[in-house]
Parts: C-alpha cells; structure tokens; sequence
C-alpha cells in the first residue's frame, strides 16, 4: 500500500476494530507513512476512516493490530503522550479565552512561560495571517478564521504528527478552497506529517501524497492522487473517486494488460485490464466524461462505439453531452465550451471514442477485499 521508505515514520499493522464480535468498523489495516508525508483516509460515512483516526489520536482502542511511530508501538498509549496535535471540524475553541490564549493553552500545558509563550503566539497568528487578531474571542472571527487559529493550535507545540478530522465540513465552498491552499501551504513550509480524514473528493486530490481509499472497513487502493484517478484498482474506486460511466457488457478476449468487453450495441471495445479476469463474465467498461470524445473531430482513436443523442445541459465553461446505448445504458460526454462544441438533434446516433488506456474493464461487482 505504498512504499514511503526504508524507515516508515507511522506503521498501521494489520489494525483491526470490532464494537461486537460480528462487525469489523476497520478490517486489517496495513500502512506505513514517510515522516512529512499528507495521507488522507477518504470514504463515504460510515467507511471506517474516521474510527481510524481515533485509534491513531488514542480516543479508540484497538480490537488487534497494533500501530507505531517513529518504531515505537503508541496502541496502548494515553492520548496527551502521544504529542499528536489534532483539528476538528467544530474547531474547538475555548469560547471564554482570546485567540492568543487559545494557542498559548498546549504551550503552557507543555511548561512554557512568559515571553516564551507569547514569542511562540505571536509567530503562529503571523503564519496563519492573523497576527493582529490576538487579543479577538472565537465569537469575533469568521469561520475560515476560526480554522486557521485551530491549526495554529494543533502545530504552535511542534507535534511529530497531525490529524485532521474532516477539518473544512462546517465551511462554505470558498472558505474551503481558501483553507485548501492554507493547509497545503503550511504542510509545505513546516514539513509536519498529516493524517487527513474527508469524504470530499476535491480535497483528498489537490492536497495529498497519497489516498487510502476506505469501503465497508477495507481500504480498496492507497496511492497517489493521479494513479487513483487514473487507474482505479477495482469498481468502487473507479465509481467514488471523481465521475464515470459505466458501460456494462460481457468480457470476450484478454490480452497483454488489456480486456475486449462487448457492449449493448453489439461492438467490443478495448479496454485495460483492471479486475476483470475470467471470460464470459459480466463486466462494466468504466470511462470518464472528460475522456470520451466524437469521433468525427479527426483524432485518431482505439475504442470506438455507438450511442444516440438525448439531450445536452449548458454549465458555462464546459457542456455535458447526454447519450443512450441500446440497452438504456446512460452516457456522459464532457467537453469544453469553445467554437469546436457541435450541435445534435435528439436521437442522432454517434460515434464515441476514447483511448484504451482511458478505458477500465471492471468485474461487475464492486469488490471490498479481503
């Protein structure tokens, strides 16, 4: 599940946890993590990811398995031992103290005094841009402010390792790109190793290493941002990160990485080989909308196959093209808005193409592993 290096900081050993003897929340989870790394945990509610967090902070404890930083096992640790510093969607903030008191609290709890603290204060408002803000309540600053002060707070003592528990949920879409950036830009300056939980797509993609992909307390494939989205490892990794068709049809012929699927519309189309291996098996043929393109616009394609116009929806700076296969298959077309986007009448019937390196034949089922 990736390689961080010969001396992994974090190590996830076949961690396990159970709230009754039948149901596994997490199911042997393996990963080790390079120290500076940004692993986001991604998966839809209930997936396991943030239960994970909580044995690595120290708030659950383990059914099996064990876990270690820097080679020392922390599963049986008590949570303020762990020098683990922590954001939380809620921010929780001392609501009765200043903004300068809330991030001299870890400080003083750490036995710093004095001048010290608020030298240490000081620096940590100015790298988050709130360096007048000091002397300001929780009630006074904005949302996206708010966040940052509590990431000042998780990183002013210099924690070997940060955790991040759906951070960005309470903002709007703006503060949350806002905040993107801020973290990104923190995690690069300061070099701290983060372990990141969300269910949002957007954010896992622009700001990690690497995605631990979780489904029904199983993690379906761990890898960089563009491997993900690019060579999805099984069906439900293909469906839940970024968009996709799914064409179903049957597996006919293997080849050398490659897979031939036969459609609806009766045409096989050449795909990569992905988890579909047995011949004759039902499969789905899974191809994004910003990798389909006509094949009358001249380039050349390998994977070509007919469908009929239904309709087209206007989003400003691109259109998405709606089409049908025979079977009632429903496939979307994304393209650019610019002087090369045609025009269709309802029920025309065009040729769709795209590169088999951008197509992925997939067992029909939407595999959790073992």
């Amino acid at each position: 599940m990736g390689d961080p290096g010969d001396r992994a900081f974090l190590e996830f050993d076949r961690v396990q946890k159970s709230y009754d003897q039948e149901t596994l929340v997490v199911r042997n989870f393996d990963l080790s993590v390079a120290e500076g790394e940004f692993v986001t945990l991604l998966g839809p509610s209930g997936s396991g990811k943030s239960t994970l967090l909580m044995m690595l902070a120290g708030f659950e404890s383990l059914t099996s398995g064990d876990i270690r930083l820097q080679g020392r096992s922390i599963a049986r640790m008590a949570p303020y031992k762990r020098d683990i510093g922590m954001v939380f969607q809620n921010y929780a903030l001392f609501p009765h103290m200043t903004i300068a008191e809330n991030l001299g609290y870890p400080l003083k709890l750490r036995n710093m005094r004095g001048a010290e603290v608020r030298a240490k204060v000081q620096e940590y408002l100015d790298l988050v841009e709130l360096g007048a803000y000091g002397n300001r309540r929780p009630a006074q600053l904005s949302g996206g402010q708010r966040q940052r002060v509590a990431l000042a707070r998780a990183l002013i003592f210099a924690p070997r390792l940060v955790l991040m528990d759906e951070p960005l949920g309470a903002l709007d879409k703006k503060l949350r790109e806002q905040m993107q950036f801020e973290i990104t830009r923190l995690h690069r300056q300061l070099g701290f190793t983060v372990i990141y939980v969300t269910h949002d797509q957007t954010e896992a993609l622009t700001m990690s290493n690497r995605i631990a992909v979780f489904n029904a307390g199983v993690v379906q494939q761990c890898d960089a941002p563009d491997v993900l989205y690019e060579s999805p490892r099984n069906g439900f990794v293909a469906d839940f990160i970024g968009e996709n068709n799914f064409l179903p049809g049957e597996l006919v012929a293997l080849g050398e990485g490659t897979a031939d699927v036969r459609i609806s519309s009766g045409e096989v189309l050449r795909c990569r080989r992905a988890d579909a291996e047995t011949i004759g098996m039902s499969c789905n043929v899974s191809v994004r909308p910003e990798k389909l393109f006509f094949a009358a616009s001249g380039i050349a394609f390998d994977t070509r196959f007919t469908a009929r116009f239904t309709t087209r929806l206007y989003v400003g700076d691109f259109i998405r093209y709606f089409f049908r296969l025979p079977d009632g298959t429903q496939i979307v077309v994304k393209l650019l808005n610019d002087l090369t986007a045609p025009e269709f009448t309802e029920g025309d019937e065009v040729v769709l193409a795209a590169s088999t390196r951008d197509c992925s034949a997939f067992a029909a089922h939407a595999a959790i592993g073992e």
